[in-house]
This record gives C-alpha cells, structure tokens and sequence, in this order.
C-alpha cells in the first residue's frame, strides 16, 4: 500500500502517533533480565514459568485510597463502645478521646468473623476472607504511604507491585496489556503507583478513567485511528517498525528502540480486543444488578468490578481498581456510611461471580488502604491517621480462608501480635503468585533490585 507522503513525514516525526497509548510507550525501555537463569522468552510480555507451584495466577488489588478505619469495619474493639468519651493518654504521651465506634458488629459464618454493618452484604462472604489485623507502614502520611504500598518505597521512584508481577510472570493474553489500573488516583504519587521505574516501560500499568469519574466514560484513548483504516494502520507500523529495525541493527544495543518496537505492536493489536472486553451490555441484566450497575451509589464502583472480572477471565495478570476518598478527619459516620454503601456491593458481587466461574480459587484478591485511622476522635466526629496498625483482607488465590491474623491492642491503635510490614505483604503476594521476591530482581544502577529491597518475609501462616 502507497501512503501519501505527508502522512509518512508526519509518521516519523510524530513515532506513529494513532497508536502511542498513554502508558505503554511514554518511557524508554530496557531488556528483561532473568537473575535467576529462566529462559528467555521471544516476548517481554511473554507467559513466564514462575519459581515454584503458583497459588494465584493473577490478582485484584482493590485499593481504598485514604485510609478507611479498621475499628469501624473488621476490626472490633469493645472497650471503644464501654469507654467512648474517656481520656486517655496516647503512646507518645499526649491525650486524646476515645471515640466509640457507631456501626454495631457482629461475628458472621463459621469463622466468626467480626464485621460491622458497614458491610452487610460481604459478610455474607466471612469464610472466604483472610483478614489481617496487624498491618503496619512506615509513615502516616498519604502520599509516603500511598507510594509504599504500591511500591515498597516512600523515598525513592521504584517499579509498583503490578509491574513486578507482570515482569515475573508475562501474561497470557498478547492483545491486551497484562496489567491495568481502574479510576486510579493522580494524587500520592500519581503514575508512579502504576509504574514500571526502571523495568522495561512494556510492564507498566495501562490507565483507564481516573478518580472521580465515572467509568462509564472512560475509554482507552488512541484506541483507534480516524484517519487510516485497519490495513493503512498496518503499513503505517510496518514502516516505523522497519525504520526501528534499522536503527536497532545499526545500534547493535538500543533499549529505548526495543521498548517501542513491543510497545507499538502491542497498541495495535488492542484495537480490536480492548472494546470488546469494555463492553458489559453482553453481561446479563442479573449479572448488571449483581455488581450494582444502574444504582447511583454502587454503579461506578460496580463497573470497575466487573470490568476486573472481564479482564481477568481475558488474561490480564494484575488488575488494579480505585475507591476514595477515606480520609474522614470529619463526618465520620456520614461518609464512612456512604463510601461503604459504594463498594459493598459490588465487592460481595465479585467474589460472588469470581465463585461460580472457578476463578476464586487462583485469584488473588485483595482489599487495602494505605493505612487504618486512629480509634481516638479527631473533632466530634472524626479520626486521624493510623499506621501502627490497621486492617486488609484477602480471598482465594491460596489463602487461608476464615483466617484472622494478627491483632491491635485493645483499643486498636498499635499492632501487638504477629506484625506484618507492607514488605512482608509484598514478599508474600508474590509467594502466592509462585515468585520468590529474593530472586526476582532487576539489574538496575551497578546492582539488583527486589520490590521489597533488603525486607520482607512471606506469612506463611497466611497459605493454605
């Protein structure tokens, strides 16, 4: 096919502009190293043989951006509700009032789980949930522990979690990106909590919607040209891709052209799959209802889940969706309630359908703030911040289900029991997804880098 020579001009000066989709070819790239003397693959993105027998093969991070209170949800504390109003004196040697929670709790399955009434409809899931209640990061502030969570590091720009376990494992799906994020937040770090760092920019992750919108809206942007039909996009990429060839040849080492080679072929080939996997009018009108789809409170967050679930069963390898904001310094009981009725829901949907698929049991689910708040009152009817301890959960993916772990003081300000740091979180997400964090690693400056650096121990009480 003969392209008018404007169009070619335009082309190599623009780097195939249809196609550059925002989060596969913004950074350059270097080659996939293996540390650990697997094979190389033809493909970065490539399904990669973990080290050992994987429980999960994929993941579901859902993130619940601000810090939602764990003595509010999971985490019952009955000297809250007797002393609620006495002073007391904190840790570090102020006072402070105790400030009872107003949801009641109530144990649930045969685990006996304590779950407040913020979420009827998950409780009913308690046997599946593997709490722990004894998490704790390094900083209470929003964007040090943001980035920490997602990344193992407040102080430096490290690859996330998503873009380890992509560059570990590859994916299983060549048309579509092997991790994506949901309506993630452009605060506390932004891209970053998606990013690749210093990995090859083919694992970061791929943004659709933002926080505060609706997904109904969203799209992936550049998805499709407006100008050239699929055959003319076609030769217009065999033209680059010859171009980068030939400077690739001629550089012998170029890890900036060899990310956008990956990178270009995979933007093309999601023409086709990304729309189709978007579309939820194939999803029964039972299934629409299930996640809450059609009901102002529950709809956005319900379309992020069940897009999840779309993109997993499609072969995504880490799937990331987004909820805030938590951070209740004031109106507590209001937008705790109201933030609580937005994922219930849809979360206690997902588990539902990820069930009757057969894909609970090697999905790995999780749900996640940053850190917990305080169970002293802030004002009349607000927490602070609390990183000593706080609460996650997961479900499937080889946990132990009906498990509680760990615990707070009797008042659930301080983890006093089996303390797990974000690092042994880490170490222990990617255990369960067959990787073992010491191995995995990324040459990088003269030395190899590790998600969770020098740290970390896997829980293994936390394995089935």
């Amino acid at each position: 096919m003969q392209l008018p020579r404007r169009t070619l001009l335009k082309t190599v000066a623009l780097g195939f502009p249809y196609l550059a989709l925002t989060g596969l070819a913004a950074r350059a790239a270097a080659p996939p190293q293996t540390p650990d003397a697997r094979p190389q693959t033809l493909s970065p993105l490539s399904p990669k043989h973990p080290h050992f027998d994987a429980r999960a093969k994929r993941i579901i991070f859902l993130c619940m951006n601000g810090g939602p209170s764990h003595v509010d949800m999971f985490d019952y504390k009955p000297r809250l509700t007797t002393d609620s109003g006495k002073t007391i004196t904190t840790p570090r040697g102020g006072s402070a009032t105790l400030l009872g929670s107003p949801w009641k709790f109530t144990r649930h399955g045969q685990s006996g789980h304590w779950i407040s009434s913020l979420f009827p409809n998950l409780a009913r899931h308690a046997d599946d949930l593997c709490f722990v209640h004894s998490m704790q990061t390094d900083v209470p502030a929003h964007p040090q522990a943001f980035l920490q969570l997602h990344t193992g590091s407040f102080q430096f720009v490290r690859p996330s979690l998503g873009a380890w376990s992509l560059y570990g494992l590859g994916t299983v799906n060549e048309n579509l990106p092997g991790f994506i994020t949901l309506n993630p937040t452009q605060q506390n770090g932004g891209a970053q909590n998606y990013g690749s760092s210093f990995l090859p920019a083919i694992y970061q992750g791929t943004r659709i919607g933002s926080e505060g919108r609706s997904l109904a809206d969203a799209r992936v942007q550049n998805i499709a040209s407006q100008s050239l039909t699929p055959a003319g996009q076609r030769a217009q990429l065999d033209l680059i891709q010859s171009l980068n060839r030939a400077k690739l040849q001629r550089d012998q080492l170029n890890p900036q052209v060899e990310g956008v080679i990956e990178s270009y072929e995979l933007a093309f080939r999601m023409q086709a799959e990304v729309p189709r996997v978007m579309d939820l009018s194939s999803e029964s009108a039972v299934t629409q209802k299930l996640y809450g789809l059609g009901d102002d409170s529950t709809d956005n967050f319900g379309r992020q889940c069940l897009l999840a679930r779309r993109f997993i069963e499609a072969g995504v390898r880490f799937v990331e969706i987004s909820h805030g904001n938590w951070d209740q310094h004031r109106d507590l009981e209001s937008d705790h309630a109201r933030h609580a009725a937005a994922v219930d829901q849809p979360i206690a949907a997902l588990l539902t359908d990820l069930k009757q698929r057969g894909l609970l049991k090697d999905t790995l689910v999780l749900w996640s703030g940053e850190f917990g708040r305080t169970p002293y009152a802030q004002g009349r009817d607000g927490r602070d911040h609390n990183h000593q301890g706080f609460t996650l959960w997961m479900a499937g993916g080889g946990v132990k289900p009906g498990l509680s772990y760990g615990a707070t003081d009797d008042i659930g300000a301080t983890a006093v029991e089996n303390k797990v740091h974000i690092h042994d979180l880490h170490a222990t997400l990617l255990h369960l997804l067959g990787l073992d964090h010491e191995k995995l690693t990324f040459r990088h400056a003269g030395r190899d880098f590790r998600l969770t650096d020098v740290h970390g121990n896997v829980v293994k009480a936390l394995v089935a």
